[in-house]
């Protein structure tokens, strides 16, 4: 499903070193007609008209949205990581937490959303510390579950760094639940997953404690 969006790229200001993200707004066409065809149709479907003014150019509309709510299948994490990873000696927790999480639940196409705290230990590499949450929105910009993504970061930042442990939780909303079914509007729920030295108590008790702390 290679290059259907290009709408985040990284750009650079190196006068004062604050990286930031440059929007683009870059869709693959043949595929965006293609879902605004569908989405055309599930308007008609739904008993409304679709030549209506208010919703003429909604498929069209909904098609790019689609498209950039998923666009995370043309990212590569390994890649991501692989990009700023540099030999320290460096042996104690490094986390990165209220890493902010939009994601599409694949059994209703409603978002989910909430954080993500990944943490992770050093083996001889660390990684720039925007790479963590680019690789978590790599994952999450696809049709998803909470529990896949969880492991998929964990998965990825074990294999790619070697690290000595990997601790991922993400706290999420799930509209699925919110405003259709069981409809509990303050319901969270929480995923966790761990490898190496976070599978010890005490390393996972600092890793809570400290992702539970305020220390801003």
């Amino acid at each position: 499903m290679g290059n259907r969006n290009k709408d985040l790229e990284d750009s650079e200001d190196f006068n004062s070193g604050i990286e930031r993200y440059e929007r683009r707004e870059n869709y693959n066409n043949r595929t965006m007609r293609a879902v605004a065809k569908s989405y055309a149709q599930i308007i008609q479907l739904l008993e409304e008209d679709p030549t209506r003014q208010g919703v003429l150019n909604t498929p069209k509309r909904a098609a790019k949205a689609m498209q950039f709510l998923t666009h995370g299948y043309d990212m590569d994490p390994s890649k991501l990581l692989k990009s700023a990873m540099f030999e320290e000696d460096h042996k104690h927790m490094v986390i990165v937490k209220d890493i902010e999480i939009y994601s599409m639940c694949e059994h209703h196409m409603l978002p989910f959303f909430g954080k993500a705290h990944i943490a992770y230990i050093p083996n001889g590499w660390i990684v720039g510390l925007s790479k963590i949450p680019r690789v978590a929105d790599a994952f999450a910009r696809r049709l998803q579950v909470q529990e896949r993504l969880t492991d998929q970061i964990r998965d990825c930042i074990q294999d790619t760094l070697n690290p000595l442990g990997v601790a991922v939780v993400i706290e999420a909303q799930h509209m699925c639940m919110q405003i259709r079914g069981v409809q509990k509007q303050n319901s969270v729920t929480t995923t966790s997953s761990f490898t190496g030295e976070f599978e010890k108590d005490p390393t996972r008790k600092e890793f809570i404690s400290l992702i539970s702390t305020n220390l801003h």
